[in-house]
């Protein structure tokens, strides 16, 4: 999941975008909400596909045909956009896991049990799919989300009723080379037969981390691979040797020597692959990334439910001049840039400038921006001590000069000369702090989370607020003030970087990075 660009809308037919997820073949994903908090998967089609005569209604079609499917395997739609709308777009719940395609990227070939699990699990979402007279037509490794109850199914945004062939056109294959089967390659009307042609070739790379038309680690042209598909035998080496002949059957070139999905799950069944038992086989650590994907997506949520309950709860006030000098006017459905990026332009308001930077800097991921100038040093400095609120307690202070925590050994009087680095997780409740003698992290009793330097003075301010607040570095690499009630009330929105590290510099700066890329930062530097 990655932050918003500021190009980005921030909602899409009355649905709030909270994160981006991805991009497929026709457009951007987006995480969204309902106005109850229930998660989504906003997709938006690309403009030149909205474009084409006819896609409209086929789009609309689609959407009435993937409503037809309801199974344990599928993902609900929710709402899509009314005819007539640019951009075309379509809100499906949320799944929080990853493919597939992402999981045997990064953590290799699936073991044994899984993979016949996953078979299983994928020939009852095929099943049920072709019993609604449908056929998927994009089966493959991102299609496929390895859910922690069981895999699911997803994007039928170029499924068909199976015995309509209006659209499709001579010469023009739907699908994914590589996985599409020989009758979709050569332009034919693909039914039931392609979709399992196309699950035995997600089953190979679900066994070998590659297709059956291609080699590790080579990168071919679509229109090689396409060839292969059509002439050439899949290369299973490295499958089980249980699941070769079930395998080839469903990867003949003849559509009518494919055997049904109800028949090949007969036959993984007599090999102990049998529905239902997802959550035993799957790897083990999948369910720990599970729980951070969700936890991500989650506190998303709540920030976005937190910002609106404090925007309403302002008190409104008459624009000041300064306020008039650093308002734009937004064009229609686009997020406004953060007020620093004006600083440059607006010297004449430096000191205004110098408390929304010391605000919006920390929550920017990109690196490009991760050093502040030298006046924004300056001022981010004078910032971020109004916004700490007081000057912290005699305790605060003692802990601020001594950090806690088992990862702060004692460290030498005088200054920094080197980054001391803090590995997730870490958690500070009130009244705790974690640094170096220039540096600290702390947790005021009032709540507010900030930087103070040696001399305790404010760096830097979270500006939260509330008896019982803590903070927490999380594995995700996301540092979060949670309240009382546990709900995240401030994040660095660094999600998504297990292994990432918190960093006080001997700059002074406080950020976290993952590798060398600076992904926050407090701007504590000088």
């Amino acid at each position: 999941m990655d932050n918003l660009q500021p190009s980005d809308p921030t909602s899409i037919g009355g649905y709030p975008l909270l994160g981006r997820l991805g991009a497929g073949g026709m457009g951007q994903v987006f995480l969204s909400r309902t106005g109850s908090g229930r998660l989504l998967a906003l997709k938006t089609i690309r403009d030149d596909l909205s474009s084409e005569p006819g896609f409209e209604e086929r789009f609309a079609r689609e959407i009435r045909n993937s409503d037809r499917v309801r199974s344990p395997w599928t993902v609900t739609v929710v709402d899509y956009s009314a005819p007539g709308r640019r951009p075309q777009w379509l809100a499906t719940e949320y799944v929080p896991a990853p493919s597939l395609a992402e999981w045997v990227a990064a953590h290799g070939p699936l073991p044994h049990a899984a993979l016949l699990s996953l078979a299983a699990e994928l020939c009852g979402a095929l099943h049920a799919v072709h019993q609604a007279g449908l056929a998927h037509r994009d089966v493959k490794p991102g299609n496929v989300l390895l859910a922690g109850d069981r895999p699911r199914l997803i994007d039928f945004g170029v499924a068909r009723a199976a015995d309509d062939s209006r659209h499709t056109r001579l010469g023009v294959s739907v699908g994914s080379p590589g996985y599409l089967a020989p009758d979709q390659a050569v332009g034919s009307v693909a039914a039931e037969p392609a979709d399992m042609f196309s699950l035995a070739a997600t089953l190979v790379y679900a066994a070998t981390g590659r297709g059956p038309f291609s080699r590790a680690g080579e990168e071919i042209p679509a229109a090689t691979l396409l060839y292969r598909v059509v002439h050439e035998e899949p290369d299973l080496s490295g499958v089980p040797p249980e699941l070769v002949p079930l395998l080839t059957a469903c990867l003949a070139k003849e559509p009518a020597e494919r055997p049904t999905a109800a028949l090949l799950a007969a036959w993984l069944e007599e090999r102990g692959g049998r529905t239902g038992r997802w959550p035993e086989e799957c790897p083990t650590v999948l369910a720990g990334e599970l729980t951070d994907t969700e936890q991500s997506a989650r506190t998303l949520v709540d920030l976005a439910q937190h910002d609106t309950l404090a925007s309403a709860d302002r008190p409104a006030t008459p624009p000041t001049r300064s306020d008039t000098l650093l308002a734009a006017p937004a064009e229609p459905g686009r997020r406004l840039r953060p007020a620093w990026l004006l600083t440059a332009a607006l010297a004449a308001v430096t000191v205004v400038v110098a408390v929304v930077a010391a605000v919006h800097f920390g929550t920017q991921r990109s690196s490009a921006d991760s050093s502040p100038s030298a006046s924004g040093r300056t001022s981010g400095s004078a910032a971020a001590s109004e916004t700490a609120g007081r000057t912290p307690s005699a305790a605060e202070s003692q802990q601020t000069r001594e950090p806690l925590g088992p990862q702060d050994p004692q460290e030498p009087q005088g200054e920094d000369t080197t980054p001391k680095v803090v590995q997730a997780p870490l958690e500070l409740a009130t009244g705790e702090s974690v640094g170096t003698t220039t540096r600290s992290l702390v947790i005021q009793e009032d709540g507010n989370f900030v930087v103070y330097d040696q001399d305790r003075k404010a760096r830097w301010a979270a500006k939260t607020s509330g008896e019982g607040n803590s903070a927490r570095f999380q594995a995700d690499g996301n540092l979060v003030v949670y309240n009382s009630g546990g709900r995240p009330v401030w994040a660095s929105r660094t999600y998504g970087h297990p292994g990432a590290v918190l960093v006080f510099e001997a700059d002074g700066n406080v950020v976290i990075k993952s590798g060398d890329t600076v992904l926050w930062s407090a701007g504590s530097a000088g």
